[in-house]
């Protein structure tokens, strides 16, 4: 049984939302279910410091115009109380999912109501490109509608600051707070689109940004004048359906590759994704399309970019035509090891150098940093937490130190001209990187193994557990208030220290993330994800050996299982290390 407070809400939603006949569908089919009226109306969508991301949908725990209209209208009171000045103005953009478009529009008009000056781009585009047009543009804000990877029930409504940076936690806190204040239905100023437009206050990006963006990526080059390598390999390339294919193709064209095959499938957008229902480049479905095209062509390297564009997956060749899906550990530590000895061959390398990750990335990063006296700066989860330290950096007038940032989740930057990841930049720099291993008769697969042996063998994988609804809810709640209480030891390996970054350690932010570092060289980390219903592990083991690693990998997987009453197998979203073979 439905209780009072949702049963009313649900029934103000049937009432106030008539000019929209896909939520009055979806309200009308849901009547007699009481288990999805309370699963869409138990709370308010949750915004963070990734902003909103949930189901599109009828209901406030839903994606849809109403809660888009009312998270921007909350951002439009939250800028004006904390940023009082005049001529405030917003950029947004917004990728290929369902309904991306109609939601930045929704947006454009809410912020135009509110006196704000918005600058949309006139077609889609990458999340990079939005945090680039803010600092271009001189906007307060940016807001970027996407879900990244998730699957194409999603959409979500990110929100950069002024630095082209994700909101800080206190600035979502605070945000949160106008957005909880104002009413669904009442309290949203919105106007005219195209009214609006002709008056000025909506404006399109101008196009000389975008060209700025890839000459911007352009430099980010390791490649002396002088150097020549081979831009003429097959290579495959796939968005995903999404932002990638015109920023991605214009790169490398105006950069001599000549042998680019895109995977027509998923050339154009679609927010159906209809050959890979979760476009994550870093799972083997998503890839196992473009891979049959890279055996087709014999091709040597595929790479395929998300939604949004800001992450990219990797798959290479070996000598013996098997083809490997790289992790996102494994690229980040090729084009750390690439940028660091290309800048000190070439002299450019910096007197203080820096490369900052996550706490949940290999520690692998951080003896390849030492190698080249680069300092390792280690942050929260979540990209944000890199581009906020770059801004630290130029704060000080040292962002010239920065020389590369990167998260296991597939996300990479090698410049300050953005603070989000860029898969643009990315893909521009793995080509790059692969054409000059390759014309030194070296694969990418190789110059890992050969990494591999200098510094040991690291295995780091990553294992997402579903838990949806209010009972998944309070059950993340427990697993973590469980595991902060009673670990001692997992598998057959003591713990030495239990970091807790709810305490706020290392002077980072508080969140509600736990790390156990084991005997043997060995780490386990655990957080709920902050941008789906799910509750993340994170195991790292170092060994002389893949078979050695995989073993240990296995017994602490097993033991956290048997300590969380997980499910195993099936709902196993991402076994990165243990199915890289295609």
């Amino acid at each position: 049984m439905i209780n009072e407070k949702i049963s009313q809400e649900y029934k103000r939603w049937q009432k106030m939302t008539t000019d929209d006949k896909d939520i009055q569908k979806e309200l009308s089919s849901i009547s007699d279910n009481a288990e999805l009226i309370e699963d869409a109306f138990f709370r308010n969508l949750e915004f963070g410091t990734g902003g909103l991301r949930g189901i599109i949908g009828a209901g406030p725990n839903r994606v849809n115009i109403y809660t888009i209209a009312k998270a921007s209208q909350g951002l439009a009171n939250y800028i004006k109380r904390y940023n009082p000045r005049e001529n405030y103005r917003i950029a947004v953009s917004y990728d290929s999912r369902i309904k991306s478009d109609l939601f930045a529009k929704i947006t454009s008009e809410v912020f135009a109501a509110n006196g704000f000056g918005v600058y949309l781009y006139d077609e889609l585009m990458p999340t990079p490109c939005l945090s680039f047009a803010v600092r271009e543009l001189q906007c307060i804000a940016g807001i970027m509608i996407t879900a990244s990877h998730n699957s194409s029930e999603y959409n979500g409504y990110k929100v950069y600051n002024s630095d082209g940076c994700q909101i800080t936690a206190k600035e979502a806190q605070e945000i949160t707070a106008e957005i909880e204040s104002t009413d669904i239905f009442y309290d949203i100023k919105q106007t005219d689109f195209y009214e609006s437009f002709k008056l000025g206050k909506i404006q399109y990006v101008p196009p000389m940004i975008f060209t700025k963006f890839i000459e911007k990526i352009k430099e980010q080059s390791m490649l002396t004048s002088i150097e020549f390598v081979n831009r003429d390999s097959s290579i495959i390339y796939s968005p995903l359906n999404g932002t990638g294919l015109k920023p991605v193709l214009r790169v490398l064209k105006e950069c001599n590759y000549t042998n680019i095959i895109v995977v027509e499938e998923q050339k154009y957008p679609n927010g159906n994704f209809p050959t890979c229902s979760y476009p994550n480049p870093e799972t083997k479905e998503a890839m196992s399309l473009g891979i049959e095209y890279a055996k087709k062509y014999n091709a040597d390297l595929f790479l395929a970019t998300d939604p949004d564009c800001d992450r990219v997956g990797v798959v290479v060749k070996k000598k013996n035509k098997e083809y490997v899906l790289l992790s996102g550990n494994e690229t980040g530590l090729l084009l750390l090891e690439y940028i660091c000895n290309k800048r000190k061959e070439n002299g450019t390398m910096p007197e203080c150098p820096v490369m900052i990750k996550t706490i949940v990335t290999t520690d692998m990063a951080e003896q390849i940093a030492e190698h080249y006296g680069v300092k390792t700066i280690n942050v929260l989860t979540g990209f944000k937490f890199i581009g906020e330290q770059i801004g630290l950096l130029e704060s000080k007038k040292e962002d010239v130190n920065y020389i590369f940032g990167f998260e296991e989740s597939c996300g990479y930057l090698s410049g300050t001209y953005v603070r989000d990841k860029d898969a643009v930049n990315a893909v521009f720099l793995i080509c790059e990187m692969f054409a000059y291993y390759q014309s030194k008769g070296i694969t990418l697969w190789d110059k890992l193994q050969e990494l591999y042996t200098k510094y040991g063998y690291y295995l780091d994988t990553l294992y997402s557990y579903p838990l949806n609804g209010i009972a998944g809810l309070q059950k993340s709640q427990y697993i973590m208030q469980m595991l902060r209480n009673s670990v001692q030891e997992l598998g057959k390996r003591r713990v030495i220290k239990c970091l807790d970054y709810l305490e706020g350690l290392e002077s980072l932010p508080k969140s509600n993330v736990l790390k156990f570092i084991l005997e043997g060289n060995c780490s386990v980390v655990v957080r709920p994800s902050g941008t789906e219903p799910k509750i993340k592990i994170y195991i790292s083991v170092c060994a002389e050996n893949d078979l050695i690693a995989k073993d240990i990998e296995s017994e602490l997987k097993m033991s956290i299982k048997e300590k969380l009453d997980l499910p195993c197998g099936n709902n196993l979203m991402r076994e990165l290390d243990r199915e890289r073979k295609m």
